[in-house]
């Protein structure tokens, strides 16, 4: 891959409402469109790792099959809704020892044509003809902030166990049209230096999405920023806990930084980062607001 490339998608409702059931996350900010047009979206809204899904599919087509993500960067500046055309960007920057660092972006097109950014970031891939290189996780640490919000407090954590079932990867596959062959065949996967087929990434940090939207800070939180790095890889039929604990609390701009991370029952870690994310419209505060009012 030497220059930049573009692919495109349009989202319907029946897309956020399939991608809540495969990754467990039913933040009503995505499928219910009554409490979402109380929120400051006005709609519901995609998931922020259904965008993300859009990259690996692009990576996919445009890099390679066999393309194997090492970290990613997600900032989420503007909402997707149902029906807009989304164009996926991606623009190489750098290549060393068979990693290329890539810059990507999920954007749609706005009034005039213009080009409005729903998901920009940056991401570091394994080339398909290269070598897997060794990644250590990283440290996790508090951040001064606030001693409360809403309820919350740093410390605070939520966890919850999953296991893939090879069912999960094919429905991610035809949900999200990403047909990288390491999430599809054995054989395919260990050609490529895996022991069987591996686990989609945008279903790894989806187990964030559900404790971050569901849990912790709870129905109605809005994804806006999310670092992810993929220390190892996880297979169907693991169990593999998520945790995401409260690092930062934002009271003056109602936003709340979490560390987050999965890992496998022999201790491994599968994915860690951190996450940002708005609480503006939690579930929990809209209803007080409706009893008061």
């Amino acid at each position: 891959m030497t220059q930049s490339s573009t692919a495109q998608r349009v989202l319907l409702q029946g897309d956020f409402d399939r991608f809540a059931r495969l990754s467990h996350d039913d933040n009503p900010i995505h499928c219910d469109p009554d409490f979402a047009a109380k929120s400051h979206f006005g709609a519901t809204v995609a998931h922020g790792m259904m965008l993300y899904s859009c990259i690996c599919k692009a990576l996919t087509e445009q890099v390679g099959p066999g393309v194997v993500q090492l970290e990613q960067t997600l900032m989420f500046p503007n909402a997707t809704y149902v029906g807009e055309r989304l164009h996926v960007n991606l623009k190489p920057e750098a290549e060393a020892d068979g990693i290329l660092d890539i810059v990507t972006e999920v954007s749609k097109v706005g009034a005039g044509g213009t080009a409005i950014a729903t998901a920009t970031g940056r991401c570091k891939v394994v080339l398909p003809d290269a070598a897997l290189p060794t990644v250590a996780p990283a440290p996790h640490a508090a951040e001064p902030g606030d001693a409360e919000l809403y309820g919350l407090r740093p410390g605070m954590n939520a966890s919850t166990t999953r296991t893939f079932a090879a069912a999960d990867l094919d429905e991610y596959g035809d949900l999200t049209g990403d047909r990288n062959p390491i999430f599809r065949d054995d054989l395919e996967a260990r050609a490529r230096g895996f022991t069987r087929r591996i686990v989609p990434w945008p279903l790894l940090a989806g187990m964030f999405s559900d404790l971050l939207g569901t849990r912790l800070p709870g129905r109605g939180t809005g994804w806006m920023k999310q670092s992810l790095r993929y220390p190892s890889a996880a297979h169907p039929g693991e169990a593999l806990t998520a945790t995401v604990t409260i690092t930062r609390l934002r009271a003056d701009k109602e936003l709340v930084n979490l560390a987050t991370r999965v890992c496998a029952a022999d201790g491994r870690v599968v994915c860690d980062g951190e996450a940002l994310v708005l609480v503006r419209n939690l579930e929990s505060k809209l209803a007080v607001r409706t009893e008061q009012a």
